[in-house]
């Protein structure tokens, strides 16, 4: 990462942090929590039983493989293979070995905001896949995805895995589908990965293990805010909860204030206090249904051409294209 990006990451981070803890009621962004220690983090939430999205997931890439890679050779000579929020990249690597087996014509496109999320995966790809056209971009989805063409003979398929849709409130999801369709050609796909609605305690087990790793994932945004912006945040001052709301499937995670405090954060020369029992909202994780994704997709011009669902019907991923236009 050059010292400019960086430098625009740090300010936006500052400006976010700022607005999000003055704002009431508070919020800080769930992007912000994946630094270094909160990749490793994530990595070992994904492996909890309790953590089914990833297992899920998997099993519906590893019983479909074969469909799913038909689908994104349709049509094409060439292929980008985007994925946007891409991590440690272990579920692609499923289609990437499909696709390098079938001698495709493809790079892969991972983007993320973590750098050392993206330098870990193009050095364990380079062991595992030699040959392997990686081409990383590290920062916000758009501005990255601006920076890749398709055209009639090179198709885009558009990874969004680990149902990170859920991580938006349905009218961002809304607006992010359909900046997304406007970016696309017509032959262009989504690949969504979207977790369904099922038994609230699978869902609340699911974002609170016994373990206190989702704890510390939680934490770890105010982690970075006293090593990033020096400011003094007491994590054991904050008590992680989740919420779920089975009407709406939309879970909640919050950090919750256990007493009056202050807390100064000198790069912003700010100080916040809290009341007893006060949150910080940190994350959204919504569930899904056939019905509520048929709408984000209708809403955003695009129309489901797929879906895959695995065993337990827990998950399930979308293949999206745009709305053929009406002649």
């Amino acid at each position: 990462m050059n010292q400019v990006t960086f430098a625009k990451i740090q300010e936006q981070f500052a400006q976010d942090v700022y607005k999000g803890l003055t704002d009431s009621p508070k919020h800080l962004a769930s992007k912000y929590i994946y630094d270094e220690k909160g990749d490793l983090l994530f990595e070992e939430i994904m492996n909890l039983q309790e953590y089914y999205l990833t297992s899920c997931e998997l099993d519906i890439l590893k019983i479909h493989k074969a469909q799913i890679t038909d689908l994104f050779l349709q049509n094409t000579r060439s292929l980008n293979l985007v994925e946007l929020g891409a991590g440690n990249g272990k579920k692609t690597r499923i289609i990437l070995e499909e696709l390098q087996h079938r001698d495709a014509n493809f790079h892969y496109v991972p983007i993320d905001i973590s750098d050392n999320a993206l330098r870990r995966l193009q050095n364990s790809l380079s062991e595992e896949f030699p040959g392997l056209k990686v081409k990383p971009k590290q920062g916000t989805y758009f501005n990255k995805l601006k920076t890749i063409t398709s055209s009639t003979s090179t198709k885009n398929v558009i990874l969004f895995l680990g149902s990170n849709i859920g991580n938006l409130p349905h009218k961002k999801a809304i607006e992010f589908l359909a900046q997304l369709a406007r970016e696309m050609h017509q032959n262009d796909m989504i690949f969504l990965g979207c977790d369904q609605k099922k038994n609230p305690q699978t869902i609340l087990d699911a974002y609170n293990d016994p373990y206190g790793k989702t704890e510390a994932f939680n934490k770890n945004l105010l982690q970075r805010i006293n090593k990033e912006l020096h400011a003094n945040f007491n994590l054991d001052n904050f008590l992680h909860w989740e919420a779920y709301n089975p009407e709406t499937g939309t879970a909640k995670s919050f950090l919750v204030s256990k007493i009056a405090q202050r807390v100064r954060i000198e790069s912003l020369d700010l100080e916040i206090s809290f009341a007893p029992w006060e949150t910080i909202h940190t994350e959204i994780s919504q569930k899904y249904d056939d019905a509520l994704i048929a709408e984000l997709a209708k809403s955003a011009g695009l129309r489901i051409e797929n879906q895959f669902s695995d065993r337990k019907e827990y998950f399930k991923n979308y293949v999206l294209m745009k709305t053929t236009p009406a002649k």
